[in-house]
């Protein structure tokens, strides 16, 4: 089990270095400085627009590179798609509470 761990982190370390590669070729400094600000608040939300963007990049849908209003429009994007409705459901208990006392 100890020899296959440092392996992995090996799959792990070229993993991230092929993001960070893909992600720098596509995107300018500005959207770069922008989305790592988002991975120190909102860690998964950052890993989806990462995911977003790499996956658009393997279909070649990203004309170019992306500036920092086209990654806020892609922030946008993914926002919504993983949007939560929240909702709020009231359970009323009924209480036994009836007018004739028990003598």
């Amino acid at each position: 089990d100890t020899s296959a761990d440092p392996s992995q982190q090996e799959a792990k370390q070229r993993e991230a270095e092929i993001r960070n590669t893909i992600l720098a070729q596509v995107l300018d400094q500005a959207a770069r400085a922008r989305l790592s600000n988002l991975a120190l608040v909102k860690p998964d939300k950052a890993k989806a627009v990462e995911n977003y963007l790499i996956q658009m990049t393997r279909f070649g849908q990203l004309p170019g590179k992306v500036s920092e209003q086209g990654l806020i429009e892609i922030l946008e994007k993914v926002s919504q798609q993983t949007e939560k409705k929240t909702t709020v459901k009231f359970n009323r208990r009924k209480v036994l509470d009836s007018d004739e006392e028990d003598d």
